[in-house]
């Protein structure tokens, strides 16, 4: 008999999740009758470890069969990071109560976690549980052809839309990401109703500001489009056409770093300022670090191209948030809805704090999302605990826990125990508001594509995987992995991402193999009909944008959660195992690969997964 205490319960902490200034919590410990505890404290913590200590007495509240239950209420003063365990002394000694995985472990395992957040801080309701969208703008549509009046040089446009993406080095050894297809605003407009049939409420776009590269990365002017993509009137025109279509547009932010080839540091001369690498004079020289000045200076990862920027300049907190026409204000003026920021974790808290001020004085429903790789509410960057959620920063993370827990399962590298931890860790650190707007991908332009990514594990040099594609085989077997890895996507609490082409069925392994254009008249039209049902499936049934989440089955390759909101329940099944699985009948909402076998039973054959409705 074992001690029993789960904080993701509501027999053992309410309320689930985290906390506000002053909120009251109420925690209930069951402890065996035969261990003769005579006493039970819960010990609370600062992450520091010594802040804010609190010992938390609890009380013998019943006995409960074989069980006492301990209980007590506690509250925290201030927002922050916080940890706890448990002590229990008895007659016979003393001992510490930790957490281990979904169970409790004496003596050795983790804190249990609870943060405390901003009691004000709430996201747009527009982006709770949004489909997002998103789109490389040079490779997903061009219409006509754009002015290329004062695009950076050198550059190489494709003869065909369908060409290979260049991945050959230099011959030092340099890939220049200098190939384009001319993807731009005017085609992103055109095929906004296909993308609205998807049941899309939000397109994410990579960077968009003039830049040497495809990639838009290097920035080299943050107030100017691309010209290959068009105009700022282009893009002000896309936004409407979007917003018509109840549809709203957020931007890359990328404010870590510049491009060498820009008018704030002008290394190759391509613009009329005076850069800071042209003159320790140069209006922008605060910018930047320089070790030795010109040529040996601060760059992201040790890109030479990619000049590191201090963020916290007064002159560029002013040129990116504070100015009047500053860039964050310059774009939202032309309709954009928001940012996505680049590289979160190399942007400190005050700089971000800032920015969500900025953008929110402006529009109050803007978007700010954030790319963080981890548990964004935990996450240690260069030495500093990071203060997204404690500070009331970001509205969204993007979510790769959620798709390695995903594609984990789909792969069969886990019995459903590990996707279910994974999901319920991030539903109980993250605020709530913040979980309904979570960026759930399976692809990105910094990942393999999913369809390749369920399969194989693309490692190679670049020309081995220029020349690799799926086999017929493995396409099959892709192919049914997609379709369980999307469902799942689209049935957890979060905003699903789908990454351009992924419904139409691209593959690819590492950038820039990721980074192929649109097949368009060559797509996969059994994924997009997929894609289209799933989008369907979240603006019918509200609990999949805002309902709350149960697991009662994770394990031996099943899963079985439920989604619940306004009085109504739906049960999701997913069957990994490689024989059949008998489940309750219900109202069938949606399913693949399943047979009523009987009036109150169904048969989820191999791959199979469905839904039902709680009547």
């Amino acid at each position: 008999m074992r001690i029993l205490y789960d904080s993701k319960l509501p027999q053992y902490k309410t309320p689930f999740g985290t906390l506000t200034p002053g909120q009251v919590c109420s925690v209930h410990i069951h402890i065996p009758c035969a261990v003769q505890a005579t006493s039970v404290t819960l010990l609370l913590k600062y992450e520091d470890g010594k802040t804010g200590a609190q010992d938390i007495h609890l009380t013998k509240q019943a006995v409960k069969g074989a069980y006492e239950v301990w209980g007590g209420d506690f509250s925290i003063p201030h927002t922050g990071l916080y940890f706890y365990h448990y002590y229990i002394d008895t007659p016979s000694g003393c001992f510490r109560l930790f957490k281990q995985g979904d169970d409790t472990n004496m003596e050795a395992g983790d804190l249990w976690q609870v943060s405390c957040v901003p009691a004000d801080f709430h996201t747009p309701d527009w982006a709770k549980g949004a489909t997002i969208y998103q789109i490389f703008p040079d490779r997903f549509y061009k219409s006509g052809d754009c002015d290329l009046t004062g695009k950076l040089t050198p550059y190489t446009v494709h003869r065909s839309w369908g060409e290979e993406v260049e991945w050959r080095p230099t011959e030092d050894g340099k890939v220049l990401n200098n190939d384009f297809y001319g993807g731009n605003f005017k085609g992103i407009t055109e095929k906004l109703d296909y993308i609205a049939s998807l049941g899309v409420n939000l397109i994410y776009l990579n960077p968009i500001s003039k830049s040497f590269s495809s990639h838009r990365y290097d920035t080299g002017d943050y107030k100017t489009p691309d010209p290959m993509l068009g105009t700022e009137e282009d893009f002000a025109e896309l936004c409407r056409q979007a917003h018509k279509r109840g549809i709203r547009v957020i931007l890359d932010g990328v404010y870590s770093h510049t491009g060498s080839n820009s008018p704030y540091f002008n290394r190759e001369g391509q613009f009329d300022s005076v850069g800071a690498y042209n003159s320790t004079e140069s209006p922008y020289s605060s910018w930047f670090t320089f070790y030795n000045w010109p040529d040996s200076y601060n760059s992201w990862w040790n890109f030479d191209t990619l000049p590191t920027v201090n963020k916290m300049d007064p002159a560029f907190i002013n040129y990116i948030i504070e100015d009047e026409d500053s860039v964050v204000a310059h774009w939202l003026k032309l309709g954009a809805d928001g940012f996505r920021l680049d590289v979160a974790d190399e942007l400190p808290d005050e700089f971000i704090q800032l920015l969500r001020k900025r953008i929110k004085g402006i529009n109050p429903e803007a978007l700010l999302l954030g790319e963080v790789w981890e548990d964004a509410s935990t996450k240690i960057a260069y030495g500093r605990r990071r203060t997204y959620f404690t500070a009331g920063e970001l509205d969204s993370v993007m979510n790769y826990p959620f798709r390695t827990a995903i594609i984990d399962y789909v792969r069969g590298r886990d019995s459903g125990k590990g996707l279910k931890e994974t999901v319920m860790a991030i539903v109980e650190n993250y605020p709530a508001e913040v979980v309904l707007c979570n960026m759930n991908l399976l692809g990105t332009h910094d990942t393999p594509r999913i369809l390749t990514a369920v399969v194989d594990e693309f490692n190679g040099t670049r020309e081995e995987m220029a020349k690799r594609h799926l086999s017929r085989h493995q396409y099959d077997i892709a192919y049914d992995r997609l379709l369980m890895a999307s469902f799942l996507q689209y049935t957890l609490p979060g905003s699903p991402s789908l990454y351009y082409g992924d419904e139409a069925g691209l593959e690819g392994g590492k950038d820039p193999f990721n980074r192929r254009t649109y097949p368009w008249g060559y797509e996969n039209m059994e994924f997009i009909d997929h894609f289209k049902r799933l989008g369907r499936l979240r603006r019918e049934h509200p609990a999949f944008r805002y309902g709350d989440i149960h697991f009662f089955q994770a394990g031996d390759r099943h899963l079985g959660f439920t989604r619940s909101y306004q009085g109504k329940t739906y049960r999701v099944y997913c069957n990994r195992d490689a024989d059949p699985w008998e489940i309750p009948a219900g109202k069938l909402v949606a399913g693949f690969h399943l047979q009523i076998v009987a009036p109150d039973w169904l048969t989820l054959a191999p791959r199979g997964y469905c839904i039902t409705e709680d009547e």
